[in-house]
Parts: structure tokens; sequence; C-alpha cells
């Protein structure tokens, strides 16, 4: 059977969504092809095909992203131990066993969440913020007049009269649905009924989305969704007191299409039907995690009768069913940036409430999108006395600058790194995931913290701690912090080369080719991973990080300024980095770190706001009207910051609040090493 790198006539084998590859002979199982990269993917019966935890889905077509066709032959023939498995139990359509494909040529492979050993942490927690709750959806009690032989009418006719008189509300339809059953509902409930009335306009034309007879006291529910490129998180609101019943998330399947946007895009424009089979894969999630939040949280997920959708422009697209291909090109028009309303059906959501309304935030420019808008609302540059830079960091960072005077977007494709992926240890945030991390500048050990621990490595009890989720990599926020820690203590110079042994003191520099990596943890001893940061690691991070430079200042240049007053880490990555090795690692402008704040899932909270406050809609729709939109693909200025910001933590820019925090070393590990030796000359200066 074949091991990884045998030979480059070999197949090449690529999963997502860890974006970890390989080359094997033919024949080679995808099981035994994941062991060998060390790819998550769960199996307990020895690969006999009875356990079904091993499903991996292939992809097919062109993948520019990845550099392989992918052909319909590329994994062996379905055999008889998957239609045995498929006969009794069932898989899912797409699916495979891993144990049982064989890899024949070039493939790429997603593992679905569901066959992960280690399942992600969704880290887009609801905001403990208030609302003000005037959602668009109510349950209103009536009392509906009998049927009467000398004034004949009908049962829906009185029913619309009880809620003029009753509720004041003059205009409302009903879909075919709920007229089918009302007669029902009417008798059972003796004339005494519940109805779940749509209204998003005040004294606007009402719906009727769901009834039941007397009192109901089950309530009714919404899902605000923020639809991320990596990740999909939802929470479930209930509609009369806007109480978060649960929050859970899942990965984006559209991973396997394409890490990036743009490879989705060019995957959507290289595929036939390949725009068709992103949107069916993220519906067909979004089903999934609206069953499973509402299991979770005991309730009937028929009485889910809203749901808010936030996202980004090319998410929008899929989402709705509409080919992305023009968001790949200038002048990057969108089919529309308005917000909408529909229904559940029209996005083939049937695990809602058939009557489901949904709206969609609108979008801000091309690449600016729902989910920046949900961001502005949550955080309201607009009404902020002082310059504000509200930063949104995921696959694709959404970036606010602004203040009374006016509100500055952009976009900035900062791609998956910060997500743990196209890291060499790394995966997405899940028990077991390096966290956290120091090192001491003076002996350069490492101590660490993984999820689901509190203890630190170097304290008693760890290992027994973490002796069921084993130590199994580094996600997003640990690899940010390794970075900045490196360079704070002398590992890493301000070009972002790596030091030898002898030139950093320490035999955990160690070397791999022409380069150096930096070992954290070897568990290999104990049949656990090898944790190291490598040069590639390192370069990887120096591109995310000069993106989201650059889109900042980028937009400071067009508010003509040199200095933010503030700064507001939003996302799953506000929440659990801190603003030092932020600034440390030239992430965010300089600013003073107690000005340095997070703002937790700021678009997951314009969300709820928008689903539970009518006005709100109102209010953004205006809003993104007055936000001035800059494009970071056609502005010339945002190479030149990227090149700039590619320093650690920047080539040119002057840092003084960082400098009063750390003093970062002068240390030179390249032939010419101008940079960073300008980095400590510049500071040394300011000091």
């Amino acid at each position: 059977m074949g091991s990884a790198g045998t030979d480059d006539k070999d197949p090449l084998v690529i999963f997502t969504p860890s974006g970890k590859r390989g080359r094997f002979a033919k024949g080679t199982p995808v099981l035994q092809a994941a062991r060998a990269l060390g790819v998550d993917l769960d199996s307990v019966c020895g690969g006999r095909g009875i356990c079904s935890k091993c499903q991996i889905t292939p992809s097919f077509g062109e993948f520019a992203k990845h550099g392989v066709t992918v052909h319909e032959d590329a994994l062996s023939e379905w055999n008889e131990v998957e239609a045995r498995y498929d006969r009794v139990k069932g898989l899912i359509s797409g699916r495979r066993l891993g144990c049982q494909a064989k890899v024949l040529g070039d493939v790429v492979i997603d593992v679905p969440e569901t066959s992960q050993v280690h399942r992600q942490v969704v880290r887009k927690e609801a905001s403990t913020k208030p609302i003000t709750m005037d959602p668009a959806t109510r349950i209103v009690m009536v009392e509906v007049a009998e049927p009467d032989m000398h004034e004949p009418s009908g049962d829906f006719e009185r029913l619309k009269d009880a809620l003029a008189q009753q509720w004041d509300v003059h205009q409302v339809s009903a879909a075919l649905p709920v007229l089918a059953k009302l007669q029902t509902v009417l008798r059972k409930g003796k004339w005494q009924i519940s109805v779940a009335l749509f209204q998003p306009d005040e004294g606007g034309v009402a719906q009727i989305l769901e009834i039941w007879p007397n009192l109901h006291e089950g309530g009714i529910y919404g899902l605000a969704i923020d639809l991320g490129s990596t990740t999909i998180a939802a929470h479930l609101c209930d509609l009369t007191t806007g109480a978060v019943m649960g929050s859970a998330g899942i990965m984006n399947p559209q991973i396997r299409f394409g890490e990036d946007l743009m490879s989705r895009v060019s995957y959507a424009m290289m595929q036939e039907g390949g725009a068709t089979e992103m949107t069916r894969a993220v519906r067909e999630a979004i089903n999934t995690l609206a069953g499973q939040i509402a299991e979770d949280a005991g309730i009937d997920p028929k009485l889910i009768v809203e749901t808010v959708f936030v996202c980004n422009p090319v998410m929008h697209h899929l989402l709705l069913g509409i080919d992305p291909v023009e968001l790949g090109q200038a002048p990057f028009a969108l089919a529309t940036s308005d917000a909408l309303r529909l229904s559940a059906p029209d996005l083939g959501l049937s695990t809602l409430n058939p009557q489901a309304q949904i709206y969609l935030l609108p979008c801000i420019a091309g690449h600016v999108g729902a989910d920046a808008a949900a961001v502005a609302l949550s955080e309201a540059p607009e009404q902020s006395e002082d310059l504000v830079l509200i930063v949104d960091v995921g696959t694709n960072a959404e970036i606010l600058l602004g203040n009374k005077t006016k509100v500055l977007a952009c976009s900035s494709p900062t791609g998956p790194a910060f997500e743990g992926a196209q890291i060499s240890s790394g995966q997405r945030a899940a028990p077991g995931a390096i966290e956290h991390i120091e090192i001491d500048p003076a002996t350069k050990e490492p101590r660490f913290r993984v999820i689901g621990c509190d203890l630190w490595s170097d304290e008693a009890g760890f290992a027994e701690a973490t002796a069921q989720t084993g130590i199994t990599g580094i996600c997003g926020s640990g690899i940010i912090e390794a970075v900045a820690e490196m360079r704070a203590a002398g590992l890493l110079d301000g070009s972002g080369l790596i030091g030898s042994a002898e030139q950093t003191g320490t035999p955990r520099s160690i070397p791999t080719g022409r380069t150096h990596e930096y070992l954290i943890f070897d568990g290999t001893a104990t049949g656990g991973p090898r944790i190291t940061v490598t040069q590639g690691d390192i370069r990887a991070i120096q591109l995310a990080k000069s993106a989201l430079y650059a889109g900042a200042r980028l937009l400071m240049d067009q508010m003509d300024v040199e200095a933010v007053d503030r700064v507001v880490l939003a996302g799953a990555f506000g929440a659990h980095i801190s603003p030092k090795h932020a600034m440390i690692l030239g992430m965010i402008p300089d600013a003073p770190l107690e000005k340095v704040t997070s703002a937790g899932n700021a678009a997951g909270h314009g969300a709820r706001i928008a689903l539970c406050n009518r006005a709100a809609r109102k209010r953004i729709e205006g809003g993104v009207r007055a936000i001035q939109k800059v494009e970071t693909a056609i502005e010339p200025r945002f190479q030149e910051h990227f090149v700039a910001a590619n320093a650690i933590p920047h080539k040119t820019a002057a840092m003084p609040h960082l400098t009063t925090v750390v003093s970062l070393p002068d240390v030179n590990f390249g032939a010419s090493g101008g940079g960073a030796n300008d980095d400590g000359r510049r500071r040394r200066r300011r000091g």
C-alpha cells in the first residue's frame, strides 16, 4: 500500500477542510492515506466497513485552487461492503466509506464533521448585550364568531374580522396550508385560537404563519444564522422574550470546493453545475443545523417561524442559488444588494415551519456583504464620538472605520490561516487543540493550554486532565499567539525568519530542509502528534495578517488619519486572541492596548437584532446606503500596505503604544537583515 510522498507520479490526495495533502500509490485506501497525513478521520471497526464512522465525500471536477482535475474514476468503484452497508443503514448520497474506497487518481476528499474524531467547538457564542424586542412575528389569541346561517361568511373572513376588532390588524393573508386546517383548529378550540402573525411593517399586511386551538403556550422561535465561509453558526431565539434557547454550528461543507471565496467562484466558473452543487450542499447543512439546534433545545423545529441570515456576498449568492461568477471579476457586481424577504420553501429549508419567513440583511458592496452590515448594526460606528476601527476576522475580514461624521467599509481576503487551515499542525477549534501559548524569552521553552482544559501544560494534573482528548494540534488562536510569542522571544526576526538552534540558543529550533521549525510539543513516543511551527506556517500567517492590516490602513488613508482612537475585534478571533499578541503580530494598527476590546460574535449579534427587532431592519437598510465602500481589489495602495505589513510587526509603521508594553528583540537571521535591524533602530530611537 501507499505512503505519503512515494512518487511524483502517484495520485495526489487532498483532504478538506484540513488542507493536508500527499501522494499515495494507486490502490491505497482513503482511510490509510488520511492516517498517514494525520487527517482527523474516525474509524473504530478496523476498516471492515461496519462502523461507518469513516464516511468521506469525494469531489470531482477542476480545482484551480489545488491545481488538480478530479475525474469520476479517481476512486475505486462502489464495492459489496459499501453496498451492504447502504442497504442496511443507508449512506448519504455522494458519500463513500474511507476504509473501502481506494485512491486511483488525483482526488479532493472532504471529511464531514460527523466523521471527525475531534468535533469542532463553535466559538461564535451569542452575545449577552440586550436587544429591544419588537419581533416581526408574534402570537395573538382571538375569539372568532361562530358561523351563522343568517349572516353567511367563511371562517377565514370571520377570523380576519376578529383580528381587526381585537388586535387592530386590518390586512391579513394566509397560505393554503393554513387555510386547509383552519376549520379543524377553530372547532377544536371552540372558536378560540392562537395565531402566529407575521407583520414586518407596523400597520402593514400581516400573514398568518401558523394556528393552534385555544392558548398556545409552546412559544415560537427564530434562527439567527451567520453563514460564514468556514463556519455556519446559528442561534435559536424565543421570539417572545428574545432568550437564546441554544447555539450551535457546523463547518460550511462548501470548504471542499475551495477554502477561500475566490476558489469557490473559480469552481463555479470552471465546473459545469458547480454553483448548483455548492448551493445544494449549504442548504442541506442549514437544514441539518436547524434540526440539530432544535433537538438540543427540546423544541419542535416546526415552531421555528422566522430565520435571519447574514453572510458575505459569495455566500449570499450561493445560498440564494445565484451563480457568483460576476463577483469574481471587476466591477464585482451583485445580482442584488437589497435586503430580501423570502419563505422557507424558497431556500429549500424543509426542517422549519413550511410558512417560515426568511430575511437576508442587505449587502454593502461587491465584496462587503450582509455580515458587515450586521456588524454595523451591532456595533453602531455611526454613533461613535471617537474614531473606531472594527475588525471582524474570518476567512474573509470585514473592516469598518468611522464615527458620527462618516463610516467606511471594506473586505480583505485574509484566507483560512486564522482558522487553523493551511497550517502544518493546524486544526479547527476542538477539544485537544492548543489555543493559548507562552514562550519564556530566556529559556525559549513553551507552555500552552488546550481547548477543554483550564490548566497550563506545565501545571500539575495537566497530563491527567488531557488524557481523554489528547493534544491534537493547534487552532487559529493558538497559531496566532505562537507566532507572536516566537517574535517576542527572539526565535523569529522582523522579516519572519525562524532562527537556527545556534542563533536562538534552543534545541527546539530544528532544521528542516533549508529552513527551521520550532517544536512546541512532541507526543510521538506515546502515539501522539509532533506539533511544530514551520517556516511555511509563518508565511501563511504573514500573508493573512498583512491583508488584514492593509485593509485597515487603506480605510485610514481614505479617512486621512494616521491613528485610530480604539479598535474592536469581532468574530471568533476577537473573543480568543489577546490584544497584545494581535499588536505584536501587526494584525491591527497601533493603539493603546486598553482601547483594544472584543465584541464577540458581532455579525451573529447583528443577526439577532434583526431577528428580534423589525425597526432595526429598517435602520440597517437605510444605514448601508450611508456607508462608503472601498474596494481593496482595485486600490493600488492596498498592495503597498500589504508588502510593508509582511514584516512582524511592520516594516515602516511606528508602534509607540506597543513599545510601552513589550520590547521586541533586535534579531536578524537572514543574509541581509535590513528589515529586522531597521525595526530595532527605530524602536531604540523612539525609546
